[in-house]
């Protein structure tokens, strides 16, 4: 797998398990049919259609594009417990996952904007 050019806080993000500042993200504002992919290799991640105004300032999805197109593992840094969601082809850190996300699934996929790139579907 060819690693990608990722600017510093895309690999603070990506592979130091940074976090963006709320609000920050480009992303937020990304109304436009299309598909978020993975910013570290491209791996398509979630569908447009799946995205949300959460209100917490990080782009957020209630599904990815398919049941395999994340992975999760446990993180409990800053005392907490939490879902890490993370690229399941390069590893990169994308966000976390909670359980307080609109219907139908009920969860809520906190991405970091930095950790996606967005590809617009092709009109015609």
């Amino acid at each position: 797998m060819a690693e990608r050019t990722l600017t510093a806080e895309q690999h603070h993000v990506l592979r130091e398990h940074g976090t963006e500042p709320r609000g920050s993200s480009p992303l937020n504002k990304e109304k436009r049919p299309g598909t978020f992919r993975c910013a570290g290799c491209g791996e398509p991640l979630f569908l447009s259609e799946t995205k949300f105004e959460s209100g917490t300032g990080w782009p957020s999805f209630w599904a990815p594009l398919r049941e395999e197109a994340v992975a999760t593992t446990v993180d409990s840094s800053y005392g907490m417990t939490r879902t890490e969601v993370h690229c399941p082809k390069c590893g990169g850190h994308l966000g976390h996952v909670f359980p307080d996300g609109p219907e139908p699934t009920g969860l809520r996929y906190c991405m970091n904007g930095l950790a996606l790139e967005f590809e617009p579907q092709k009109q015609g």
